[in-house]
């Protein structure tokens, strides 16, 4: 097995003092008992930095140090373990762990707790054991994971034509399987791993991914054996307790059961449980949700601004959720927005019914507030990993679940009809939950005092018993005082040497004969008696079995837990879905958005439509709304106008109110009906990939490539300022003969909004029937421009550049310059039809067959298998080879 993280750079450490010059590695190091066992644990987990638990901090030796020191940014340092050299390490201190572990994970490595699992004994190193081994998708600690993002292990397989996904979501149990047609680098496999989440790949030895395929996600590869078909369905019966594969109904997907395998069998290594009544199976069906590609995602902010000074997403406008669960869920359905109109019907019914009863959504956001992460939590019991205060939080989430369903129980909606019945609690379970634990127990369950008094009589008893012998020490002073004459004689603790009483030196004289010292102090004596001994013997041993108890009851908690642990995680998704409902209610109430109208038409009609973010980020009253129309007459709008006059926002704005009313959710705009789109494509913006050798011109063509090749007639594409990244001529022919292939290729004929500064293709509402025109209203007063961020009908006549640059702050002197040559450019080289007609030619290559061999070769070349680089490189090799 092998691993790659995020980044992989080398570690450039600080200078290292003349004393640790000479570094050794760690099988070079000497025989040490516990450099040995070291050297063993790291040879069965090869792949992972190994933690050690050395008292109160982890430590990490030889390479791993170097690594782990590197990216935590701790000092690293050295010791001699022989006379080879100088050994590297670092360490962490224990009671911070979780937070550089985490640290550790986030840059794409594998980690192995070697932890402490007995007592420290005289003469004999404490026993150690991996307890855990985590990696970045397989993480189910509360403290290693974000409250609302999920992090799944997903596992790639490539075979006969197809790529089987198996997507683990280890903290809640859940399997996603899905094949997909084609290769594991085309633009559908990338668009499912996004909206997947992906903590983690898992792909075979033999697969050798490309290093700008998802850079910033850690890999795994394991054997090919591990993807064998026959091993991957015994893995899977086992894991589910099925009798036979074909009772999964998994039997469409054989690629990604294959895959499903590999994800168990790595789980089982990272000692990851999954029970048969923990793990479900689940076959993904890849055309029920709206797909979204990478750069739309980032150009509508679903899930992170554009800026850092903008800190506003969509998902951050409209997360009112209470719980976790709910912000999990509200994720999702922002990248997976619905295709179905009915499904769609039946969320933005539940979200008016609840807008209406502002009472009843008081109500259920009340109780939702008492709940915790109780999908989660029931997977950390299923894990063996649950404290007592979270067993604590499963319990008063339960009891908030009554609360809930009275809420909602008379919306009489099919979305919440649909979740009531799994909002009941597990009686018994919550029975024994209240019955059992203290109503706030600790963190650690190695810390006492958990159970409550009168559950268990052996643990009774023995807290008596150690309550008598607090008692008695804890008079002994008073009856020490009293006997002695001392009166500065006091009782104390430590560690080291358990109770004692410690008298000063000016009071030595008075000890009793039955004093035995333990130690001597500068300004006194501590002594110990046998009756002291006695009961502190009573308390400590006492103490070791009052906590054994208390284990082995939590233990006994813990697998009652688990064992409702579907019912819990049930309960869990209804909770997350009235969280869900209520948050965009109340998103809907306080911003004045409206219910749209979805149905199965080719519309888009959208009155004072607004965008939400902008909206939010000027303040009430302050944003102009506008309208929208697209349908089967107006297919495609040619929006004209200068820079900063909100063609941008326009765009956007458009595209998101029509993938909030696929979410289910009502809209910013007096009124909207929205035909259903398969996918949204934006083009908006773009930045050079020194990297990949790609300038802002071959992105802007490659992302526009892919569009025209994707898209279909129920599509909805954006698109803005084509062609702006190479020169006039070129642009003006390219962006023309994209509306014009847009406006009459058969299979597309899709609703487009078109932005441009070349206010020259307005022409084409001439000649092309569905195409119309608009423009962002100006008003000008001489030489003073202002922008009203009205979208009217109608092409803008020119462009207003140089009133951009003033607005700008650009020296008067460089404006008037600007002027004249603008005026002597529009003189002498006006931009006709002609010249149009000419660049287009030229960008088509429209050369005579029979003349010349380029034809040949592009008749014999397979633009099928080529990249948008590889295609884009090819024509340009080819048009020189025609120019020359």
């Amino acid at each position: 097995m092998t691993t790659s993280g995020k980044g992989a750079a080398p570690h450039v450490l600080g200078p290292t003092p003349a004393s640790q010059r000479v570094t050794i590695d760690l099988e070079d190091a000497g025989d040490t008992p516990i450099l040995r066992e070291y050297r063993a644990v790291k040879a069965q987990f090869a792949d992972a930095l190994v933690l050690a638990r050395l008292g109160d901090f982890f430590e990490l030796f030889g390479s791993d140090a170097a690594v782990a020191a590197a990216v935590l940014g701790v000092t690293l340092t050295s010791r001699n373990f022989g006379n080879a050299g100088r050994l590297p390490m670092c360490g962490v201190p224990c009671h911070a762990a979780s937070q550089h572990i985490r640290r550790l994970l986030d840059a794409g490595h594998r980690v192995a707790l070697w932890d402490q699992v007995g007592d420290a004994a005289d003469g004999r190193i404490v026993r150690r054991e991996v307890t855990r081994v985590l990696s970045p998708g397989t993480v189910t600690d509360s403290a290693l994971l974000e409250a609302t993002v999920v992090r799944r292990c997903v596992a790639l397989l490539a075979a006969e034509g197809r790529v089987g996904i198996a997507a683990l979501d280890a903290s809640v149990g859940q399997l996603q399987l899905l094949d997909v047609a084609g290769e594991i680098t085309t633009p559908a496999i990338l668009e499912e791993l996004v909206r997947l989440d992906v903590g983690e790949l898992i792909v075979p030895d033999d697969c050798s991914l490309p290093d700008d395929f998802m850079p910033a996600t850690a890999r795994t590869h394991l054997p090919a054996a591990v993807f064998d078909r026959s091993r991957s369905d015994d893995r899977l019966m086992r894991a589910t307790g099925s009798g036979t594969v074909r009772a999964l109904g998994i039997d469409d997907v054989p690629i990604a059961r294959r895959a499903a395998g590999a994800v168990i069998a790595y789980c089982e290594r990272a000692r990851i449980q999954l029970p048969s009544e923990f793990l479900r199976v689940q076959v993904r069906a890849t055309g029920d949700a709206m797909r979204l590609d990478a750069q739309t995602r980032r150009n509508l902010e679903l899930l992170t601004p554009l800026s850092e000074q903008r800190r506003l997403s969509l998902y951050t406008l409209l997360n009112r959720t209470c719980t976790p669960m709910g912000g999990r869920l509200l994720r999702k359905m922002l990248q997976e927005p619905l295709n179905d109109v009915g499904a769609i019907d039946r969320r933005a019914t539940a979200v008016a019914a609840l807008l209406e009863r502002s009472d009843s959504r008081w109500v259920l956001s009340t109780a939702l507030q008492r709940v915790g992460d109780l999908e989660r939590l029931a997977g950390r019991a299923v894990q063996g990993t649950v404290t007592p205060r979270e067993m604590a939080a499963i319990r008063d989430s339960c009891t908030a679940l009554d609360e809930i369903s009275g809420a909602v129980v008379d919306i009489d909606t099919p979305a919440i009809r649909d979740v009531v019945p799994m909002l009941q609690p597990a009686d018994a379970l919550v029975r024994a939950l209240e019955r059992t634990l203290v109503d706030n127990p600790p963190a650690d369950p190695r810390d006492a005092g958990s159970i409550r008094a009168g559950v268990d009589t052996e643990l009774d008893s023995l807290l008596a018993a150690a309550s008598d012998a607090r008692r008695f020490i804890a008079d002994l002073e008073r009856r020490e005082r009293e006997r002695t004459g001392i009166r500065a004689l006091r009782v104390g603790y430590n560690r080291v040497f358990g109770y004692y009483l410690e008298v000063a030196n000016s009071q030595r004289d008075k000890v009793p004969a039955d004093y035995v010292r333990k130690q001597t102090l500068v300004g006194g004596e501590r002594f110990i008696t046998s009756d002291l001994k006695e009961q502190e013997a009573i308390v400590l041993h006492t103490r070791e079995r009052m906590l054994a108890r208390e284990v082995e009851l939590l233990e006994r908690l813990r697998v009652k837990v688990a064992e409702q642990s579907a019912a819990l995680i049930a309960a869990a998704e209804a909770v997350a879905m009235c969280d869900v409902l209520q948050g965009l209610a109340t998103v809907a109430d306080e911003l004045r958005w409206v219910r749209p109208l979805v149905d199965e038409s080719d519309v888009i009609d959208i009155d004072d439509g607004r965008h939400p973010l902008v909206e939010h980020a000027l303040g009430p009253g302050r944003f102009v709304p506008n309208d929208c129309r697209l349908d089967a007459a107006e297919r495609i709008v040619v929006l004209t106008g200068p820079n900063m006059a909100g063609k941008s926002t326009y765009l956007r704005q458009v595209a998101l109110i029509v993938l909030l009313a696929q979410m289910g959710s009502f809209v910013p705009a007096r009124r909207a009906r929205i035909g259903v789109c398969d996918r949204i494509f934006t083009r908006i913006g773009a930045q050079d990939d020194l990297s990949a050798g790609m300038s802002t011109f071959m992105i802007e063509m490659a992302e526009t490539a892919a569009i025209l090749r994707q898209a279909t007639p129920r599509s909805f594409i954006v698109l803005d300022e084509i062609g702006r990244g190479t020169s006039t001529y070129d642009g003006l022919s390219i962006a023309q003969a994209i509306i014009e292939h847009i406006h009459d290729a058969p299979h597309l004929n899709v609703r487009t909004l078109f932005a441009t500064h070349y206010h020259e293709l307005t022409s084409l509402a001439e000649s092309l029937t569905r195409v119309r025109n608009a423009r962002v209203e100006v008003e000008e007063e001489g030489d003073r421009v202002t922008f009203l961020h009205r979208i009217v009908p109608g092409g803008a006549d020119r462009s207003y550049g140089i009133h951009v640059a003033k607005l700008a702050g650009i020296p008067v002197s460089v404006l008037l310059r600007a002027r004249r040559i603008l005026d002597e450019l529009e003189r002498t080289r006006p931009l006709t039809s002609s010249d149009r007609e000419a660049a287009i030619s030229q960008l088509s290559l429209d050369i005579p067959p029979p003349k010349h061999p380029v034809l040949s070769e592009l008749e014999e070349l397979q633009v099928d298998v080529l990249s948008p680089l590889a295609a884009l490189n090819k024509l340009a090799e080819l048009r020189e080879r025609v120019t020359t």
